[in-house]
């Protein structure tokens, strides 16, 4: 900064005050708050919301415009000189994105920065703050060059743009084959469709394209570009300054999952404490080996539990991925640095587990009483703990998809367990699979907690059943080493492989990319050449009426046209901790205040706002969709209160995010919804017809086959995914429709087909709002009345708009020091213009004020009162069911949606599958296995060992599915699964046979499945086998050797499989459940 200050009064400039108070502000690092980040939030309207959480669609936070706002803000505010961006006015209101476009625009012209943006539906103010325009259709460049000549080149070609039409409005449907001809101006010949391919050519021959082609044939002169003005390093930040961010940001995502932290400490607490109570020291004693198994058991345990505890790993890294790749691909910190911070931070959770587990279990059991052992034992719990965090972290980063991740996590886990060394002693494992047991890292953790327990002097007493010492005896018996050497050559190949996977995990970081899949291409069946077209387009244009007409006819089903009345509807949560940190008194944060109005059968209503007004609050609230929060207020629907199970029946809701099943087809999607929601009394070919119908409302019928696939990733675009959540919805044939940003995302033609569609939807009589942001003239004044809102929820304008807005224009211009509505201007930008708070706050005056005591409030009132009483003769709405459906046809519908689902996701059914499927999982286990295995080969056994299996494999699955429907995140569910899978496997009646559990816990042995499946499978494969059995500590056959071992009785086939049965329906009942009456989401 001195050398800066030095230099400017050596060449004696003197930049601008502004200016350069801004640019050696932002200079100033390592600060929370700097000018940079204040004016960006500021500038972006952020700065009302900065300390609220952003959200996700399960957990409430900002807008939706503030979300796509603080995408906007993280690229802008580094010191970038190119800017791409993609569609940053999605979910904003245009008064937002034109104060955003503007002060690009002024970064643009002062910094000399070069930014290119791409814009939907850009209002024609915002349009006009561009320099240069790029105008593209179907892969060609139409047209490149200043944008105040671009209306010029269309007239060239016989297009004129009419009066109150947006220029961005006019770019987009020109180019259509659908819209073109209402632009034709050319009196002097008839008109024929121009290709974009034509309009391209056209282009390139006029003066604007050569113009470009002189521009870009001049070679670039480097000399004019200053050395010191080039970046000599990818990234803005030094490295050190950069680790430093990344671990604030880390520590403080940590923070905010603290309770997932806690809760996985408590688990490990808790499953300590169980293991600790199962193998008391005042039951179990050092002094042979047939106590000696049952330490080593429980130092098994104690390895195999913190293996799964880091599984938990990888769906936090996986659900952690898309941020990282977006962070890593736009440079703002290097690969390794995200991978050493995370890697880092786990050591001290790592450290605090194997010391809850060591302080727990060590002495409770009785190992070895040395200070010297309990902290080697501690050691081994960490390392096994460092080591599975990078395992699971290694399968996520590479396999970056959670299914995969998942598949490939769970086999991880039973090869290290089959090699580990204790289920088959390392003496046993065959001669070709002697190679893989090395490299499993269970075989030197259990060789290292078990060489460190035997190797004690209270283990080197004489066994009474052999020559060598009881300690040496145990080892012996698990194929295990005695040397003590063992032990830190165990720790040292576990650290390796911790370091190990940790690399591999940023290597994979560093080289791997997101998967992703290219978006669905539909060929244009219509346009086959030139000839083709002009023909086509004769047709398309003479069929275009009786095409709107027959659309409208498709939506006339029978329905009950109902109005919805509102009367001061209020809407509090609590509030939020960080705001009650600032000193705010009130316990709660009203978010409507005191909302009045009505919509009416066949009126079309925009509610609109600045973002973050309330509009989607107010429509969850109305649509019956908030989870939380405190409502008050009178909602009526035709008089009558507003029952939520009955409003469900009538009513659709088009949300502002496209959640669709993305294996299914556009046609499955609707006919899935129609099969459902609409009345059982319907055919099937009348239900037929009217997806049909929708389907060429919406301009779907040529994607009738497209798969939907997922967002930004793969299936349908942006457009054609808003356009089937409206179908969607329209297929249900409800009387009222709520849309929540129908044409966000749109550019101008398919923001025009989305409010074609509605409009003929309003024409059959059905009551329809909509929220909505930015719109063009042409979609503002397709409305019939308006609700207007101001931050804070409450209301500035409610009523009619009028022919061109007339009424809504004579309102607020009757108000003193309002400016009148320019000629040709957008009245839905001037709106919000003149009713922000600066205007509020420059008049003095507040409009939520001036509305309650208007002449236009008094008879939205008495309109209110008019339809808040019932019409002669009605009747509250009613249906027999709370469904439209009965169960069995619900059951099928969903049966065949599922089957449909899993048939196209193999890479689920590579690993997970649902019944049909299981049974074909079951059988090629079942084949591989027994035969391998050698079992006894009876017909009765083997069909026997199938039906254990198929049940095995189907109550994992229903748990599975519990365990989801009962928690509310993924992470959530992989935490209590872990802690559940280790008491199954430690109650199993395997670690410790049946005989040797203590009383207390005997009846969780009873309830464990784990233990019915060996119970049966066991007592079906071997409770008839005679075969003699003499051993040092046992004499017998084998039927009397699991019955005096494990204490597994003959007759427990039955009982095996009815007790199974009754997981599978017991897991299955309560999944169910969970999805009927529990919502994690917060809305």
């Amino acid at each position: 900064m001195k050398d800066l200050t030095k230099l400017e009064k050596e060449k004696n400039i003197r930049p601008a005050p502004e200016i350069d108070a801004f640019m050696k502000a932002s200079s100033v690092r390592g600060k929370k708050h700097n000018i940079a980040t204040d004016y960006v939030l500021k500038v972006l309207g952020l700065d009302v919301c900065s300390d609220t959480v952003v959200g996700n669609d399960m957990l409430r936070g900002v807008s939706g415009g503030q979300r796509k706002r603080v995408t906007t803000g993280e690229m802008i505010v580094g010191p970038r000189k190119t800017l791409f961006m993609d569609e940053i006015s999605t979910g904003l209101d245009s008064s937002t994105t034109f104060q955003i476009v503007k002060c690009v625009r002024n970064f643009v012209h002062l910094m000399e920065a070069t930014v290119l943006m791409s814009l939907l539906q850009p209002a024609p103010e915002t349009f006009d703050l561009f320099d240069d325009l790029i105008l593209l259709s179907e892969g060609y460049m139409v047209y490149q060059g200043p944008r105040e000549d671009v209306l010029e080149f269309f007239e060239s070609l016989g297009f004129k743009i009419p009066s109150r039409k947006g220029v961005a409005d006019f770019l987009q449907e020109v180019t259509s084959k659908k819209d073109q001809a209402q632009y034709w101006a050319d009196p002097s010949k008839p008109y024929v469709f121009i290709t974009v391919s034509e309009m391209a050519t056209a282009f390139k021959n006029s003066r604007f394209g050569k113009s470009m082609e002189t521009t870009l044939g001049v070679p670039y002169d480097k000399s004019r570009s200053h050395p010191s003005s080039l970046s000599k390093t990818k990234n803005a930040a030094s490295r050190w300054e950069l680790l430093n961010s990344c671990f604030a940001r880390e520590i403080l995502l940590i923070t905010r999952h603290s309770f997932l932290y806690v809760f996985r400490t408590l688990q490990v607490a808790f499953v300590a404490f169980i293991t600790g109570t199962i193998f008391l020291r005042t039951r179990i004693h050092p002094r042979d080996e047939i106590n000696g198994n049952l330490y080593i058991s429980a130092l098994f345990f104690g390895v195999v539990h913190m293996m799964f505890n880091g599984f938990t790993e990888l769906p936090l890294m996986i659900y952690r991925l898309p941020v990282f790749y977006k962070h890593r691909d736009n440079l703002f910190h290097p690969p390794w640095i995200w991978s050493v911070v995370s890697f880092i931070l786990r050591v001290p959770y790592s450290v605090v587990e194997a010391i809850v587990w060591s302080c727990v279990v060590y002495y409770t059991i009785g190992f070895a009483p040395s200070p010297g052992r309990f902290f080697r034992f501690m050691f081994v719990k960490f390392v096994v703990h460092q080591m599975a965090i990078g395992l699971f972290r290694m399968l996520a980063a590479i396999a970056r998809d959670i299914v995969i991740a998942n598949t490939f996590g769970s086999a991880a886990i039973l090869i290290v367990l089959l090699l580990g060394g204790f289920l088959v002693p390392k003496d046993e494992i065959k001669p070709w699979w002697s190679w893989a047991s090395w490299l499993s890292p269970l075989q030197y953790a259990q060789r290292a907690v078990s060489v460190n327990e035997f190797t004690a002097t209270r283990w080197k007493k004489l066994s009474i059943t052999g020559n060598g010492t009881v300690g040496d005896n145990v080892l012996h018996a698990h194929g295990l080493p005695t040397d003590e050497y063992w032990y830190w050559l165990g720790v040292g190949v576990l650290v390796f492989y911790a370091v190990l996977f940790n690399v591999v995990v940023t290597l994979a970081l560093i080289y791997l990319n997101p998967l992703n899949k290219a978006p669905t291409v539909v060929p244009d069946e219509t346009e086959q050449g030139s000839a083709t077209n002009n023909v086509g387009n004769e047709k398309a244009i003479s069929e275009a009426p009786s095409a709107e007409s027959s659309c409208k006819k498709g939506m006339i089903l029978p329905f009950q046209p109902l109005a919805m009345t509102f009367q001061n509807v209020n809407y509090f949560v609590d509030m939020p901790k960080e705001m009650k940190a600032q000193g705010i008194p009130e316990t709660r944060l009203q978010l409507l205040s005191n909302v009045s109005g009505v919509f009416s059968p066949g009126v079309l209503t925009a509610l609109v706002g600045s973002s973050g007004a309330g509009k989607t609050t107010l429509l969850d609230v109305l649509s019956g969709r908030k989870t939380g929060g405190y409502i008050e207020g009178d909602i009526k629907i035709s008089g009558y209160q507003k029952e939520q199970k009955t409003f469900a029946r009538i009513s659709g809701y088009v949300e502002q995010n496209d959640i669709h099943s993305p294996q299914v087809t556009v046609e499955e999607s609707l006919w899935f919804s129609s099969s459902l929601r609409l009345p059982k009394e319907m055919s099937k070919a009348q239900r037929s017809e009217f997806v049909e119908e929708v389907m060429r409302l919406v301009e779907l019928d040529r994607l009738r086959n497209a798969i939907v696939g997922l967002p930004g990733s793969s299936g349908l675009s942006t457009e054609q995914r808003k356009r089937l959540t409206i179908a969607v919805e329209l297929v249900a044939n409800p009387s009222i429709i709520f849309m929540d940003e129908p044409t966000s995302g749109l550019d101008a033609r398919a923001a025009a087909i989305v409010m074609r569609t509605i409009r003929n939807t309003v024409d059959t009589g059905r009551t329809v709002v909509c929220t909505i942001h930015q719109p063009s003239i042409d979609i503002f004044e397709a409305f019939d009345e308006l609700l207007l809102l101001k931050r804070g929820g409450r209301i500035i304008y409610g009523g009619k708009l009028g022919v061109n807005s007339e009424i809504l224009k004579d309102y607020f211009q009757g108000i003193d020091g309002v400016p009148s509505n320019p000629d040709g201007y957008n009245p839905a930008t001037w709106m919000l213009e003149v009713t922000n708070p600066a205007v509020e706050q420059r008049l003095g005056l507040d409009f939520a004020d001036l509305y309650k005591n208007s002449a236009q409030y008094r008879e939205v009132e008495d309109y209110i009162t008019r339809l808040s009483v019932p019409p002669p003769g009605s009747k509250p709405l009613k249906f027999p069911s709370t469904y439209s459906q009965g169960q069995l046809s619900q059951f099928l519908i969903c049966l065949k949606k599922q089957n449909i689902v899993y048939w196209r996701s193999p890479r689920y059914n590579l690993g997970l599958v649902e019944l049909p499927y299981i049974v074909a999982q079951t059988i090629l286990f079942g084949i591989v296995t027994y035969f391998m295995i050698n079992f006894e080969r009876t017909a009765r056994k083997f069909f026997l060992y199938l039906v254990f299996m198929f049940l095995t494999f189907t109550y994992f699955t229903f748990y599975g599915l519990m365990a989801v429907g009962l928690t509310p995140s993924q992470q959530t569910a992989a935490v209590v699964s872990s802690a559940f899978y280790s008491l199954w496997n430690l109650l199993s009646g395997f670690l410790i046979p049946q005989p040797r559990i203590p009383g207390w816990w005997m009846w969780f042995y009873y309830i464990c499945p784990i233990a019915w499946t060996l119970k049966g499978i066991i007592s079906s494969q071997l409770g008839d086998v005679e075969t003699m059995i003499v051993e040092p500590t046992f004499k017998g056959t084998v039927k009397e050797y699991i019955l005096t071992v494990f204490g597994i009785h003959t007759g427990m086939i039955g009982p095996s499989l009815v007790v199974l049965i009754g997981f599978c329906f017991l897991f299955f009942g309560v999944f169910t459940l969970s999805v009927k009456h529990l919502n994690f989401q917060r809305r």
